[in-house]
């Protein structure tokens, strides 16, 4: 059985669940061993488990290659603690699973997790202000002209000078936009281009869209520096100065500018222990809980690499200020102790870029909840974030100019003229709502119902029909569609009308009309004297 690709969308971490468990229980190699002089056929040892997944995680595209065979362990644990394998005699329920020579086991049935049921997010459907409201002190200035009559090419070029006539207008001045509209606007054209990027039909699945604050979106963008870190407006939030001391230290080894050179060896280690220690004992992650399953729909993505960034790039739009500036940090820091050469390795087992996304991943996403693979595909975010730090952390120029431009464009004073629309340009995003199933029956019923009244309405009126075509037209109508035909035509009288009756006109008869009927020429007798 080969790895499928698990896009993005509501649910991917059991959708890769259920994924593992297959491949796993379909691949995994079963032969004969013996324990204690006795016999078991189709089962396998725990290092033989691990080596073979740890092998199908390392060449699965769901997951990354820096997958360590420690955290294989720590999944054959969960699936020990599932009912997804059990030991020979059975048992299960309980995370002792070793990497030894014990003997394990499949269970008779596979014990796949059914898709959660969440109560469904309340749709809250942003109210935008009327943009065509006029305050009382809006100045109009109608200009009256000789009333002239357009055709297409001058209606498209009404705005030139060039005419010579313009038709009567009047200047519409926008009401002022408040802090608020501006925040919407920003929050609903965010979620809506993240929404696109994903290609999923609604973000309900994946994401609270009560829970995203516009305030941080903006703060985001505008409040940063020369180096595009953000710049926090409470200074409580920042990060302990010896923290970043510390963090300092490492990045720009062995150039420390806060920091005499070492005089001890080992001293690296004890600094990047100290950042991994107060990182470890965090309460919330730095991505948050919240969006632990818009992150996780990201992944997806992260073969179309250009799209996964794009995507990244607006979900760390919604983190909270202090969380995005700890992030870019965090990020810059590992990024340049991976790739420093004059850096003495900081652990004598691991590699130094498998050590930083063992220690830090789980400070940068985890679920609030148990998920089985959280570990996993936090490993996988994080290598991805390495590699791409600098790019996922920028200001998505494109959305903000998008942004820009509709606010300008709602508080910009515009002509408008009659049978225009004003804000035809930019339409305001629209959003729906849930209807009840007697509200989508009758919509149902008369969406289908309404152009085949209308086809039967052109079939009635049209004149340069034949009689006999449009006597035909109508009966095959009334066959396929008995319903609408009878609501038009109720009585035959109303069909009727359709087909007048011409008068019959006797025919003239080119004859005299004789009161006896005609008889031939008969001989008669002269009397003659």
């Amino acid at each position: 059985m080969e790895a499928r690709l698990v896009g993005p969308g509501p649910y991917r971490a059991t959708r890769l669940w259920n994924e593992t468990i297959e491949l796993f229980r379909g691949g995994m190699p079963l032969r004969k061993h013996r324990c204690h002089f006795k016999s078991y056929e189709r089962c396998f040892t725990a290092s033989e488990a691990v080596d073979w997944l740890h092998r199908l995680l390392r060449h699965n595209q769901n997951f990354s290659p820096e997958v360590t065979r420690a955290q294989t362990v720590q999944l054959l644990k969960k699936f020990l603690k599932n009912h997804v394998i059990e030991d020979i005699k059975g048992r299960w329920g309980k995370e002792d699973f070793e990497d030894n020579n014990h003997l394990y086991r499949f269970p008779p049935f596979s014990p796949l997790k059914p898709y959660p049921k969440r109560p469904p997010f309340r749709k809250e459907i942003i109210k935008f202000p009327n943009w065509d409201d006029i305050e009382k002190d809006t100045f109009q200035e109608c200009i009256p002209m000789k009333p002239i009559t357009l055709n297409s090419e001058m209606w498209f070029k009404r705005h030139s000078i060039a005419i010579g006539e313009v038709p009567t207008c009047r200047l519409v001045h926008r009401r002022q936009l408040t802090e608020a509209d501006i925040e919407e606007i920003w929050k609903s054209m965010t979620l809506s281009h993240l929404q696109k990027i994903l290609g999923l039909d609604s973000l309900e699945d994946v994401l609270d869209t009560k829970s995203v604050n516009p305030k941080h979106i903006i703060q985001n963008v505008y409040h940063i520096n020369k180096q595009g870190v953000v710049i926090l407006e409470d200074k409580a939030k920042e990060l302990p100065h010896w923290v970043l001391s510390a963090m300092k230290c490492l990045a720009n080894w062995p150039r420390c500018p806060d920091q005499k050179q070492p005089t001890y060896l080992g001293f690296e280690r004890d600094v990047f222990r100290t950042i991994a220690d107060y990182y470890g004992h965090m309460k919330e992650p730095l991505l948050t809980f919240q969006f632990f399953d818009i992150f996780v729909s990201v992944l997806g993505l992260l073969q179309k690499e250009t799209l996964a960034i794009e995507a990244l790039q607006v979900c760390c739009l919604l983190l909270p200020p202090e969380n995005r500036r700890q992030l870019q940090l965090l990020m810059t820091m590992m990024a340049r102790i991976s790739t420093n050469k004059d850096l003495p390795p900081l652990c004598d087992t691991v590699g130094t870029r498998t050590l930083m996304v063992q220690t830090f991943s789980h400070s940068i996403l985890c679920s609030k909840d148990e998920v089985d693979l959280d570990e996993l595909l936090a490993a996988k975010l994080v290598s991805f974030l390495i590699d791409n730090y600098q790019k996922i952390l920028n200001i998505p120029c494109a959305l903000k100019a998008a942004i820009e431009e509709h606010v300008s464009h709602l508080q910009r004073v515009q002509i408008k003229y009659p049978g225009a629309d004003t804000d035809a340009t930019m339409p305001a995003p629209s959003f729906c709502h849930q209807i009840s199933i007697d509200e989508f029956e009758y919509q149902r019923t008369n969406g289908c119902q309404e152009p085949l009244a209308s086809l039967l309405e052109e079939i009635a009126k049209d004149a340069e029909m034949s009689i006999k075509e449009k006597k035909k037209k109508l009966k095959r109508f009334q066959k396929s569609y008995p319903d609408v035909y009878k609501e038009r035509f109720p009585t035959p009288e109303s069909e009727a009308v359709l087909f007048p009756e011409k008068n019959k006109r006797k025919p003239t008869l080119l004859m005299w009309a004789f009161k006896k009927p005609f008889q031939p020429f008969q001989r008669t007798r002269s009397f003659r004297m």
